[in-house]
């Protein structure tokens, strides 16, 4: 008689009562999912579940051959940001921070959206400011011209002839600037005019832009005439300290004078450089903020001071970028200008011939060059205001506003001012 703690009865097969004999069905899982067929003791039949009534599935459409099933596609996970919608442009720019495709490829959209004013007034400004410096050249090549011919006829009359060319060329030099000076002054105002009604998408005659810029002329010769005094005092200062050395010094003393020279030309480039980055955007400032010259020169300082050497990089690239599309428009002109000066020595009719190439050469050279680095440096102006005071909000309500009107109107103009700058 067993006391429950003695060893289990063993079967026939000499297997324990309470170890299953090998290969036997597995235990029931206590996790049966319901409806499932219950799993009966080893040696019985499993009990089946009572029979429901049951849909047989339609036709199966196979897939075509040589291809996939369908695969769903993936949805964004956790921490998906979806991409930001594309920035307005109503006008000639996307109204958000640009990069420098976006700068260049609206300066070329402000001359293309409004090419009678912006050619035609760059044209009139380039042919006034080229004539004077070519009729100089062609007296000059005429003098000389006669000279180079034939060497040994000159005399006392073909030394005053050249002297007069020379004179002629340097007066229509000095000449050439002045007008220069009066009139990129005016049409610089007059498309950065153009430039702040066309970043909305609206055009402006050349009379209208005018009508808003003439009240600004006299801010824009201030800011002018004070970078002209900036780039010319060191080299006044040079020239005379140059001037004084040279009369109290020995002939051993021109070789380091020529290198102080040298060296003083190297500063001096990267001096004009410099100022001429930090003030690029005073123009811009006068014209579009109504600003004075001292306060639109220290606006300009104040928005370059937080992106100075992108700025200079971008004006740089866009100074040589135009002075070669302008070398391959008036280098032609102004070689054959030049030829017919020098061999049609005396002769009325070449030395005019000459003077009118070399004026159209400079013409077609600088009616490009004038708008492309005006659009420039008032795109670059925008931009910088767009990431220093947040304006591009400022753009972009306005820009929604003109949607909803069909029209840019008048009131753009008035955008620009500083007192609507997110940021002020």
């Amino acid at each position: 008689m067993s006391d429950g703690h003695g060893p289990p009865p063993e079967t026939p097969s000499g297997w324990s009562a309470e170890q299953p004999p090998p290969y036997s069905a597995p235990q029931a899982s206590p996790w049966t999912a319901p409806g499932s067929p219950q799993q009966a003791p080893y040696g019985q039949a499993p009990q089946q579940p009572p029979q429901q009534q049951s849909y047989a599935p339609g036709p199966q459409t196979p897939y075509p051959p040589y291809s996939h099933p369908p695969y769903p596609q993936p949805q964004p996970g956790y921490g998906y940001m979806p991409p930001p919608p594309p920035a307005l442009r109503p006008g000639i720019i996307p109204l958000r921070p640009l990069g420098l495709g976006d700068i260049l490829d609206g300066t070329i959209k402000l001359i293309r959206s409004n090419p009678k004013a912006v050619l035609g007034l760059s044209a009139v400004a380039a042919l006034l400011a080229a004539v004077p410096l070519a009729v100089g050249q062609a007296f000059l090549l005429s003098s000389v011209g006669g000279v180079l011919t034939d060497p040994t006829s000159a005399t006392a009359a073909d030394d005053f002839t050249t002297l007069y060319g020379f004179v002629a060329q340097y007066g229509g030099t000095l000449v050439s600037y002045a007008v220069q000076f009066v009139v990129v002054t005016l049409l610089t105002g007059v498309l950065t005019r153009i430039l702040g009604r066309a970043v909305f998408g609206g055009n402006i005659t050349a009379g209208e832009a005018w009508q808003l810029v003439k009240g600004r002329v006299p801010a824009l010769f201030g800011v002018v005439g004070l970078m002209a005094v900036i780039m010319l005092v060191p080299v006044i200062v040079f020239v005379l300290l140059m001037v004084a050395l040279a009369m109290n010094a020995s002939a051993d003393s021109f070789g380091w004078m020529a290198a102080l020279t040298i060296l003083f030309v190297i500063v001096y480039v990267a001096y004009y450089l410099f100022f001429r980055t930090r003030f690029a955007f005073a123009s811009p400032a006068v014209v579009l903020e109504g600003r004075g010259p001292i306060d639109a020169m220290r606006r300009s300082w104040h928005l370059v001071s937080g992106d100075f050497w992108r700025v200079f990089g971008i004006m740089l690239l866009t100074s040589i970028l135009v002075g070669l599309v302008a070398s391959i428009l008036s280098v032609p002109f102004t070689l054959a200008g030049t030829m017919f000066g020098m061999f049609g020595a005396g002769s009325t009719v070449t030395t005019v011939v000459s003077a009118v190439l070399i004026a159209v050469g400079g013409t077609l050279g600088a009616m490009f060059t004038y708008p492309f680095e005006a659009g420039v440096a008032g795109l670059l102006y925008a931009d910088r205001r767009m990431r220093s005071e947040a304006f591009d909000l400022v753009l972009q309500t306005a820009a929604i506003e003109q949607q909803r009107q069909g029209w840019v109107h008048a009131s753009a103009d008035e955008l620009w001012h500083p007192s609507n700058s997110a940021r002020s």
